[in-house]
Formats: structure tokens, C-alpha cells, sequence
């Protein structure tokens, strides 16, 4: 953890910025690089009965570590998205439980 989940966004453009990412997002977070993942969500999307491009999203499910943190994953995110081509991304966080995430059986 954590993970993101890139949506609207071409796989082959995801895969070149793939690992200068996970370098800042690891460098700035200061967990193993194991435990990040990245997922390419291959969704369509639906506007007045037609199938539309979607707007890039960057889902973001980490164990919160705080707003300074946050902003900072935010603009690194941000900029790699935009370094390929992207000019709007939106960059969402979701808070996980410790108490309820399991690894194993196990929670944290």
C-alpha cells in the first residue's frame, strides 16, 4: 500500500512514467517499493447514450499520512501524469483503516 489506480489514461504512456513515480512516491512517503501498486482500470464511460473519453483520474488507497504529505503525493502525481500529455488530471485519496485492511488474515 498504497495503490493507484489510473483511469482514462493510455497503458503504454502509464508504463514510461512508471517508475520515476514510485521513486518520488517512495522517496516522499519512505515505505518499501513492494508495497506500491500501480492499476491500469480500463473503464468506458457514458454520456446521453453515447460512449465518451473519460476525464484522467488518479485513484490514490494509502493509509493516511497526513495533509502535507497528501498535497506533496498530489503534485508528484500530478506532474508525472501531465509529463505525457494529460493537462488535467484529477487526483483522488482514500483513507484506509488499518483496523480493516487484512493482510494474510492479519490487520495492521
Amino acid at each position: 500500500m498504497p495503490a493507484l489506480r489510473l483511469k482514462a489514461i493510455d497503458g503504454k504512456k502509464a508504463l514510461t512514467i512508471s517508475k520515476q513515480l514510485i521513486d518520488e512516491l517512495q522517496e516522499l512517503i519512505q515505505c518499501p517499493r513492494d508495497y506500491f501498486s500501480i492499476e491500469l482500470v480500463q473503464s468506458k464511460f457514458i454520456m446521453d447514450g453515447k460512449f465518451v473519453g473519460g476525464s484522467q483520474m488518479v485513484d490514490v488507497l494509502w493509509f493516511d499520512r497526513g495533509q502535507d504529505i497528501q498535497d506533496k503525493a498530489a503534485k508528484i502525481i500530478t506532474k508525472h501524469i501531465n509529463s505525457i500529455g494529460y493537462k488535467s488530471v484529477d487526483v483522488i485519496f482514500h483513507s484506509l483503516e488499518h483496523s480493516k485492511y487484512y493482510e494474510n488474515g492479519e490487520h495492521f
